[in-house]
């Protein structure tokens, strides 16, 4: 990141509630429900003070759709970046998702056990790394001003705890990230910080 000379507020969301083309464990984006949408609808009236500059969302469809709803309602633009993508099922694809397959991998990545990979798939490292990147790039490029970056679940509570300098990596165990549930993140020359997640304040 570069030297930021002014603030620049990054705005961490979960897509809003979507369907699936299967009950089984896949990659595949999902497609907002009807909810979902009016999930987004709300998000974007509740973000309309913040004078939000620009939207990033992953690629996955759930993701997209959410960022699109949210940039039309505030009028501005989005960008999609493949790295906001949820971590991959790597080889539980095809397999039920209960009881949890990933809860021993998530319990290592909240442990900092970063290194340890989902089965045939990324570890905690890389997921920090790509999620992180596109946080720097959006704060470097909207320095001073804010940006509303829509991602998943399991992406941001690994990501922000290893991010910011005031949470401690198990702080998402006991406040689980709804749908359209915010991260408000600071940035400036001293690194990162989160302001308040879902809604509560946290000490700076």
């Amino acid at each position: 990141m570069g030297d930021l000379q002014c603030a620049a507020r990054v705005f961490v969301a979960r897509h809003g509630e979507a369907d699936y083309e299967s009950e089984l464990l896949s990659d595949a984006g999902g497609s907002l429900s009807l909810l979902g949408r009016e999930q987004a609808l709300g998000l974007a009236d509740a973000l309309a003070g913040q004078r939000i500059a620009h939207v990033y969302t992953s690629s996955m469809s759930r993701a997209v759709q959410t960022g699109e709803i949210i940039a039309a309602r505030l009028g501005v633009g989005v960008t999609v970046r493949h790295d906001l993508r949820e971590f991959g099922v790597g080889s539980h694809a095809g397999q039920p998702a209960d009881p949890d397959p990933f809860r021993p991998v998530f319990d290592d990545w909240i442990d900092g056990r970063l290194d340890t990979p989902v089965p045939g798939g990324e570890s905690g490292s890389e997921v920090v790394a790509r999620v992180c990147g596109v946080l720097e790039e959006a704060a470097d490029r909207y320095r001073g001003e804010a940006v509303l970056v829509i991602s998943h679940g399991g992406a941001i509570c690994t990501a922000i705890p290893n991010l910011a300098r005031n949470l401690e990596r198990r702080f998402p165990l006991s406040r689980p990230l709804a749908n359209c549930g915010v991260v408000e993140l600071a940035a400036d020359a001293d690194g990162w910080i989160v302001r308040s997640w879902a809604g509560e304040q946290l000490p700076m």
